[in-house]
């Protein structure tokens, strides 16, 4: 499992299909954030900072992140696994296999999240 630190905030990257069945088997224990970033979009960079910026204090424990840029076609097998929309920034919560909700650009936040 690949890790990175930020702000306080541990995220599990999303890197092939094998990070991405760990995500879907973790969350038929324990709902699972999945965020979709784009590394040159300044929306995106911002959507980001906000949601590391509740640090550990958060409901949702288990949070992934999927670089765009480095990862399309895993993003683009995840918008057809969960049939949504792919947009960028994106949050998407995962809860017994299946996508419960879904924000993104301004609404990702985690009053929206939670």
């Amino acid at each position: 499992m690949s890790w990175f630190k930020s702000s306080n905030f541990d995220w599990i990257n999303l890197i092939n299909q094998s990070s991405l069945d760990e995500l879907i088997n973790t969350s038929f224990e324990n709902k699972v954030l999945l965020f979709k970033h784009s590394t040159r979009c300044s929306i995106s960079s911002l959507a980001k900072s906000r949601i590391e910026s509740v640090g550990d204090n958060r409901k949702i424990k288990n949070c992934y992140y999927l670089d765009l840029l480095a990862f399309r076609l895993l993003s683009n097998k995840i918008s057809l696994d969960f049939n949504i929309k792919h947009e960028s920034p994106q949050v998407l919560i995962i809860d017994k296999g299946k996508c419960i909700a879904h924000f993104s650009h301004g609404d990702i936040s985690w009053d929206n999240i939670q």
